[in-house]
């Protein structure tokens, strides 16, 4: 099948490239036109109905979110092109959604066509999308809701709701407040990243706690946590020191 595709980025050079790659790499992209900058792109969507855009998301003047901000309702794929942008990055991680870093790699580049194009032969309605805009309207303002890629789906949860996350091989369990446990495809590793920055806390290789969810400090076997569902969650003795200054300065 060809999938009718836009390119958008201020870099004509950046377009080009993009364009030599996918003619020869993934011949089922067919370029039905490409745009310099966000109000260039949002025409061109209108007009040629695309099923996928490469987006880039740092562009002078309006960015590429700025662009989807434009939309009432997304109606094809994005695979996201970024040179390194901390914010941007961890938007798109919350989100699930494929994203590729300058200078582009083709094994990433055909592993991200070959799932875009698998979402549009099942047109299904894309709720990463819809999760990755709630997550730039919001801000700082609002609690985010993060996608847990399960073996049979993809949940949405508030942050706020998960109590702690634990290592389980290539796999991450999470415990939630409604006593839910979910297993997701993904290392604890990842989780970390993307959820310190809100109020969690790394206890251990295998553990990460959101400290709103903290009871108290046991100080057996060198230190463990109680959490308000009763778990006890060991800390390793290398962070013992930085988990007491996350909990004293959360009071």
């Amino acid at each position: 099948m060809d999938i009718r595709s836009i390119i958008i980025d201020d870099e004509p050079n950046n377009i080009e490239n993009l364009r030599l790659l996918l003619n020869q790499y993934c011949p089922e992209i067919s370029i039905a036109a490409t745009a310099i900058n966000a109000d260039n792109g949002i025409e061109v969507i209108n007009a040629f109905k695309p099923d996928l855009i490469f987006l880039d998301i740092q562009m002078p003047g309006k960015s590429g979110f700025d662009l989807l901000k434009a939309f009432n309702s997304i109606n094809f794929e994005i695979i996201f092109i970024t040179a390194y942008d901390q914010y941007g990055i961890q938007a798109i991680k919350f989100s699930a959604l494929d994203y590729l870093l300058k200078p582009i790699n083709i094994n990433e580049l055909k592993l991200a066509v070959e799932k875009a194009r698998q979402k549009i032969i099942a047109k299904q309605k894309d709720h990463n999308i819809i999760n990755l805009l709630e997550y730039i309207k919001a801000g700082n303002k609002e609690i985010p809701k993060i996608a847990l890629p399960t073996l049979q789906e993809i949940m949405y949860v508030r942050v706020d709701n998960i109590i702690r996350c634990e290592a389980s091989n290539n796999y991450t369990l999470f415990y939630l407040q409604n006593g839910e446990k979910v297993l997701v495809c993904k290392t604890l590793k990842e989780f970390a990243e993307l959820l310190t920055p809100h109020n969690f806390v790394r206890t251990h290789q295998s553990h990460l706690v959101n400290l709103h969810f903290v009871k108290s400090f046991l100080r057996e076997d060198g230190g463990t946590l109680l959490l308000t569902d009763q778990a006890k969650v060991p800390i390793s003795r290398q962070n013992r020191d930085m988990v007491k200054e996350k909990l004293n300065s959360t009071l």
